[in-house]
């Protein structure tokens, strides 16, 4: 699709450019005039057509390759520097073009700016037009080869996640048979299986509703939903949990804060954050979730603080991808999938807001839930839209 509007747009730009540069540069009965500097103006009616495409744009003159006129998105993706094209790469493009008077096409990975490791991915149509210059069309698509990465290691870890338990089981399920006339070790493997079963359970589950998540909006149906209610059932929910482990569930007082969003959705948030704080604490510790009203900011805040082992820094960052897990031995033992907190992520993001983790080692974690609050309840605050926008 990409190639077809870069053709399509090269094709357009080229007859229309093709003429205000042929009349700007082979007046009278002379035919073309060269222009070694590249520096001739360019006809209105050319610069029009150039804003319009939503390709990152730049006209190069000839024979000295310097830039005519580049688009800010040109520049923002590191395309020109200064007067000249910044990568070679695209210069030898540049002078194939004009040479055989001929498109060229190519997807290139290149680095975004002069230092640091970072890269963009571009689709690129290097177009002849006239004697005097060449334009380069370029299509971003580093977005998009990021979410298709995501997706290709979305699918293997999937793979990878669902074969544990499943071998398990089926290990399980052999001893079992073979054990049929020891009554305790029956007992013994079946409560096995019977945890691997509900491992397997959970995880299906979560990959179901983060793959919910991604498809479609969730919140397509939003509603008032009561910030408190939320906590009140998710606290409701971690209880077993929490108890079996001889930890303390606190509670802070009630605010009077509405969002606008999925109350099912938000209750899961909130649970997964207390699932955690639960899980990677130790018996006899609080874990403690509090709301803080932020009307200046038209936001609000739940907070799950924990008193666990805490998480190193250097992988805070990663604390939201999916699958991924700070410590693996523990989350089997916990039941862990790695998928709760990259749901957490998700719902915020739905809502407009984000999700933030503050933690040390050996002094607990916390985790925090800010949301715009519902309109009503800012006196005209931004609509759910503008505010998932504005948190982009």
């Amino acid at each position: 699709m990409i190639e077809v509007l870069l053709v399509v747009g090269a094709a357009a730009l080229a007859a229309a450019v093709g003429w205000g540069l042929g009349r700007a540069h082979a007046p009278g009965r002379g035919g073309p005039v060269a222009d070694p500097d590249g520096a001739g103006s360019l006809d209105p009616q050319v610069l029009a057509v150039l804003a319009a495409l939503r390709s990152a744009t730049v006209v190069v003159g000839l024979p000295g390759r310097k830039v005519v006129r580049a688009g800010a998105d040109a520049r923002n993706i590191g395309l020109v520097r200064g007067e000249r094209l910044a990568h070679p790469v695209l210069e030898d493009m540049v002078a194939a073009a004009a040479a055989e008077d001929r498109p060229h096409d190519a997807e290139l990975e290149l680095r975004r700016g002069p230092v640091g490791s970072g890269t963009v991915v571009l689709q690129v149509r290097v177009v002849p037009l006239g004697h005097w210059h060449v334009l380069v069309l370029a299509e971003d698509r580093t977005e998009a080869q990021r979410v298709e990465e995501i997706r290709r290691d979305f699918v293997v870890n999937v793979s990878h996640e669902l074969k544990t338990p499943v071998g398990a089981l089926s290990l399980l399920a052999e001893t079992v048979e073979d054990a049929a006339e020891d009554p305790e070790a029956v007992r013994r493997f079946a409560g096995r299986i019977r945890t691997e079963s509900q491992r397997l359970s959970a995880l299906v589950h979560e990959i179901i509703e983060l793959s919910r998540l991604q498809v479609a909006d969730p919140l397509q149906d939003a509603a008032p939903v009561r910030v408190t209610d939320v906590v009140r059932e998710a606290v409701d929910r971690a209880q077993t949990a929490a108890h079996r482990k001889q930890i303390t569930l606190e509670a802070g007082p009630d605010l009077d804060a509405t969002v606008l969003g999925n109350r099912d959705l938000l209750v899961t948030a909130v649970r997964n954050l207390l699932d955690n704080a639960v899980a990677y604490s130790d018996k006899g510790t609080r874990v403690a979730v509090g709301t803080t009203l932020r009307p200046e900011e038209g936001l609000v805040e739940v907070a799950v603080v924990d008193q666990g082992i805490g998480i190193p820094v250097e992988v805070q960052s990663r604390l939201f991808e999916r699958f991924f897990r700070v410590d693996p031995a523990r989350s089997r033992d916990t039941g862990g999938t790695g998928l709760g907190l990259s749901i957490v992520k998700h719902v915020a993001a739905d809502h407009g807001g984000e999700v933030t983790v503050w933690s040390r080692p050996g002094h607990g974690s916390t985790f925090t839930i800010r949301l715009p609050l519902a309109p009503e309840a800012t006196g005209g605050a931004p609509t759910r839209e503008e505010a998932r926008k504005s948190s982009r």
